[in-house]
């Protein structure tokens, strides 16, 4: 058991810093609950004292939790200047002190890392959105695990319009024909494939309010190329680019089983591909650059949060030298459910992104 004290704090909103309006002192000890019948935010468990003090405040009081993100990520570069200080006129041949400089930075990136978390967790609360909990065996006969509040409205409301129209491709690739039929059929899969499915749409999501941030802002300032709507469908009828979304979103039937690969469904309305459009007008470079996930606490955060949901898979080497998998387990889940696990995906990994940028923005982290 630790305790640790909150410097003093506002509540401004999300990215006015924390110099202005009343404060408040408060000491939280670590470990410890306000209310035993706390429920958990997220799936996934904080480790680090900042991380457990943030879940404490989403847990209790969440609109304190922009200011005092704020607050934790000054107190961050504060303790990395002093030590940036330190070394300065520290010997550099001192290898002890080299070790320690290198445990105190792994310990920032890890508060670092469950900074990031709290963020994107605070936007489901923000939108009113319960997180799907940890997928284990439940009392149905059926085997079915998917017996959470239906929140497709709320999922999909986040995103803007020529965003949302990608993602329902994106649906549409992943469930197939299912995705316009019967929602509440069932189907059996390993949990290791659904992960999978999970964290590849984490990284879609990613990418998709990455890019679409980019292309709100040129369509706001009219700055859009003005052929890219003409040349929407160019080399449509020869072999798919590398950066086309289509190729960047496609799952392999060998890795889903039947019926997991669908087609891309075509729309007469100019402004449904307007987006996917604009991605292919994007140069190569860029596309690179966009598609690449920025940080290794990103990176970390997407397989952390598919691990809390689905288990961590445990990994043999067979005697023949292939890797075996030991306990993915079968579970029975409804095409709806696997579309909510998916739209909450999409949104973990957009909100990711926005989180990774605001953290960027006040404490640099983000290795060029």
């Amino acid at each position: 058991m630790f305790a640790f004290q909150c410097y003093p704090f506002g509540i401004p909103k999300l990215g006015r810093g924390v110099h202005k309006g009343r404060v408040k002192r408060m000491t939280i000890r670590a470990g410890e609950s306000t209310s035993p019948n706390l429920e958990p935010v997220g799936p996934l468990n904080l480790e680090s004292p900042v991380g457990q003090l943030l879940e404490r405040v989403l847990q209790t009081h969440p609109h304190l939790l922009p200011a005092t993100v704020d607050q934790q990520l000054e107190n961050l570069q504060k303790i990395r200047d002093a030590e940036a200080k330190e070394s300065a006129t520290s010997s550099q041949d001192n290898l002890l002190y080299k070790r320690i400089a290198e445990v105190k930075e792994k310990e920032r990136r890890k508060a670092v890392e469950e900074i990031l978390y709290c963020l994107a967790v605070h936007k489901f609360v923000e939108n009113g959105i319960s997180m799907i909990p940890k997928i284990k065996p439940t009392s149905d006969p059926t085997g079915r695990v998917d017996f959470w509040p239906n929140q497709e409205q709320k999922l999909v409301s986040i995103h803007s319009t020529e965003a949302l129209e990608v993602i329902q491709s994106h649906l549409s690739i992943v469930l197939g024909e299912r995705y316009v039929g019967p929602l509440q059929n069932m189907v059996e899969i390993g949990k290791i494939k659904l992960g999978k499915l999970y964290a590849a749409s984490i990284i879609y999501g990613y990418f998709i309010r990455r890019v679409d941030q980019r292309y709100q802002l040129e369509k706001s300032m009219n700055t859009l190329p003005k052929d890219f709507v003409e040349n929407r469908f160019r080399d449509s009828e020869g072999k798919r680019q590398l950066w086309d979304p289509e190729s960047m979103i496609q799952i392999p039937s060998t890795e889903f089983g039947d019926g997991f690969e669908g087609e891309m469904v075509e729309s007469s309305d100019d402004d449904s591909y307007r987006l996917k459009s604009y991605v292919m007008h994007l140069d190569a470079e860029t596309l690179q650059r966009y598609a690449v996930m920025r940080s290794k606490e990103a990176i970390s955060l997407i397989e952390k949060q598919t691990q809390a949901l689905f288990g961590k898979p445990e990994i043999k080497l067979t005697d023949d030298g292939s890797l075996e998998t030991q306990n993915d387990e079968v579970v029975v889940i409804s095409f709806s459910g696997m579309g909510l696990l998916i739209l909450e995906a999409v949104a973990f990994g957009s909100f990711l992104w926005e989180a990774e940028d605001y953290v960027e923005s006040r404490y640099n982290f983000i290795k060029s």
